[in-house]
């Protein structure tokens, strides 16, 4: 195999100055001799590919030297400075890794490294890196996905040295050189070829100019010259004809989809325009039955409104009147209550004043008896006295003439006192009759003030519960209120769902009309359409015919139909009968097929020969149709 190195050796440059400059660095470095070597093979490869590929005129396949060359050289060029990895079972270096990465950073290429890695014949990691560049250049997309690649140095220096091609300048050259290749059709079966083991050598004479074969070659391209000019004419000519067949084929082909959309979209716009119908029949159906339900409801909940509005009056009219009269016997019950309230204050301020009289009368009362107990005490003294006295007037009578104006005014003294005494019973009396009076009137007021606490007390509890009853009444009414006023906006939404039904109705009108118009629209175009698939019926027709014209003139140039052999022949074509001793095989001598007798036993003059001849059952059709729009 030859290395790098040899490439130098050969002195293959792309220019003098390149070669010098190129030289000049590999003195220096090594690595940028080997870098330069690959890309003036990676040139060759590349250039020789295109040009034979061109030359070729076809599709390439796994066989073709030049591809199997290019393939080497990229294997070359993608190895070098390669790092090595340690693994269990020695060291690897391995292309497939950094291959493998650009399914990463281009999701299209997922498909591309799927399909290596199920492929059954690989077991290697370098058979799935060729298997790799083998897809990649079948989808023409090799060079942008190494140009992926290379853009993405801190992913390639996991893989590469600093010096490789694919990190350096060369590997973007190389891949510039790539895009080239989209030009090259190429159809390579991976599946079955091995590329496990296949050896990676260099083969340099393809690339080697030899001056005796130039020489002789030239002798041999003088004598073919003119045989060669023929054949091109003939190509050239067989090729404007095959071309112009294709054209008109496709043409037809295109007239004939034409023909069918325009049937499929004719039928389809026939059904909708019936479903249309149909739906425009119902929807009016609908309409009229959603009118008549709607004008039924409106009617019935216009008066079921009216009478809930004429009973929501009254019963507002009479909630208004009980709750004004309730609220006036609550206003009157409660000024009552504040003027009971006020009396009791009155009531209990007076019995207080009562009983601080009683106290005082009672002290004054008490005052009096010590004042009575004073005076009889006096009077006793004075009776002691008078009797003393009496004694000693007994005993000096002297003394009792002296003392007689005493007894006298003693005597006056004790009438007044008397009579003071006569005063002071009587206020004593009167005192305990008006204690008595006034004792009497205390308890008589006590028992009024009890009886009428009690009174009031229960008018205050009867009061009590009819305002409790009023207010459940009012808690009632209110109630009842808020039920009405429920029920009104449940009809007034009801109002509103009914208008807005009847809007919805209104738009289906609107809708209705559209579609109407849009049925006379699709009429019209419909009508459009047949007409125009008349036409290309015509015109469908005249170009068949005139396909049939070509096909008949390129069959006269390239010398005739092509006569099938008869063992080729093992069933008629026509009806697929197996040929036996009893029905035999007949050749058509329009388009050369072989038939029974019962599917070509027809006879027509061809332009080959004046004399009827026998034609197949589809020839002689033809021919008779052709024949009578040429007399047309």
């Amino acid at each position: 195999m030859y290395s790098p190195q040899s490439l130098h050796r050969w002195g293959i440059t792309h220019s003098e100055s390149m070669e010098r400059l190129a030289y000049s660095q590999a003195l220096r470095d090594p690595m940028s001799m080997e870098r330069t070597n690959l890309l003036n093979m990676a040139k060759l490869s590349i250039k020789g590919l295109i040009e034979s590929a061109l030359s070729f005129g076809r599709t390439l396949d796994s066989d073709y030297p030049p591809l199997q060359q290019f393939f080497v050289v990229m294997e070359h060029c993608l190895k070098h400075g390669l790092k090595v990895k340690k693994s269990f079972l020695g060291y690897n270096k391995s292309l497939w890794g950094p291959l493998e990465m650009v399914e990463k950073l281009c999701p299209e290429a997922g498909e591309i490294a799927a399909s290596v890695r199920d492929l059954p014949g690989l077991k290697t990691p370098l058979g799935r890196a060729r298997a790799w560049l083998r897809l990649a250049l079948m989808q023409k997309r090799l060079a942008d996905y190494l140009r992926l690649l290379i853009t993405r140095k801190d992913l390639l220096s996991d893989f590469y040295d600093n010096s490789a091609v694919m990190v350096e300048e060369e590997g973007a050259v190389i891949v510039g050189l790539l895009v080239g290749l989209n030009v090259i059709d190429a159809n390579l079966c991976v599946k079955g070829e091995d590329l496990d083991t296949q050896v990676g050598v260099i083969d340099f004479s393809m690339y080697l100019k030899n001056d005796i074969d130039d020489y002789r070659s030239g002798e041999r391209n003088g004598q073919i010259a003119a045989i060669l000019d023929q054949k091109n004419y003939v190509e050239e000519l067989n090729r404007q004809l095959n071309s112009s067949v294709h054209g008109l084929q496709g043409r037809v082909d295109n007239l004939e989809k034409s023909n069918s959309k325009l049937i499929e979209e004719l039928a389809i716009a026939k059904n909708n325009i019936i479903k249309l119908q149909e739906e425009n029949h119902q929807l009016r159906n609908e309409n009229t039955i959603i009118l008549i339900k709607a004008q039924q409801q409106l009617e019935v909940t216009q008066v079921d409104v009216d009478v809930e509005l004429d009973t929501y009056k009254q019963s507002r009219q009479g909630l208004d009147e009980m709750y004004n009269e309730a609220r006036r016997q609550l206003r009157e019950e409660c000024q009552l209550r504040q003027d009971v309230e006020n009396e009791l204050v009155v009531q209990v301020s007076m019995k207080q004043e009562m009983d601080l009289a009683m106290k005082l009368l009672e002290k004054d009362i008490h005052e009096k008896q010590d004042t009575l107990i004073g005076l009889r005490h006096q009077l006793d003294e004075v009776k002691a006295i008078n009797v003393e006295m009496y004694t000693k007037m007994q005993t000096s009578d002297d003394g009792m003439k002296q003392k007689n104006d005493m007894i006298t005014r003693l005597e006056e003294k004790t009438n007044q006192i008397t009579a003071t005494m006569k005063l002071l019973e009587q206020r004593l009396q009167e005192a305990e009759r008006d204690r008595w009076t006034a004792e009497d009137g205390a308890r008589k007021f006590k028992h009024d003030f009890a009886n009428k606490a009690d009174s009031l007390q229960k008018q205050i509890a009867q009061r009590e519960k009819q305002m409790l009853q009023l207010e459940t009444d009012l808690k009632i009414e209110k109630e009842w209120r808020q039920t009405l006023q429920n029920d009104l906006e449940r009809e007034r939404d009801i109002v509103a769902q009914l208008s807005a039904e009847a809007q919805q109705i209104n738009g289906l009108k609107k809708e209705f009309h559209r579609l109407q118009d849009e049925n006379s629209q699709l009429k019209g175009i419909c009508e459009e359409q047949e007409q125009a698939l008349e036409e290309l019926g015509c015109k469908l027709s005249e170009s068949k015919l005139k396909i049939e014209d070509i096909k008949e003139a390129n069959k006269a140039l390239q010398g005739g139909q092509v006569w099938l052999k008869d063992k080729d022949a093992t069933h008629c074509k026509l009806c697929e009968k197996e040929f036996s001793i009893s029905r035999r095989k007949h050749h058509c001598r329009n388009c050369g097929e072989i038939f029974c007798n019962a599917c070509s036993d027809n006879e027509l003059p061809l332009p080959a020969s004046p004399k009827p001849v026998r034609v197949c059952d589809t020839c002689h059709a033809l021919l008779l149709q052709r024949c009578s729009s040429n007399a047309t």
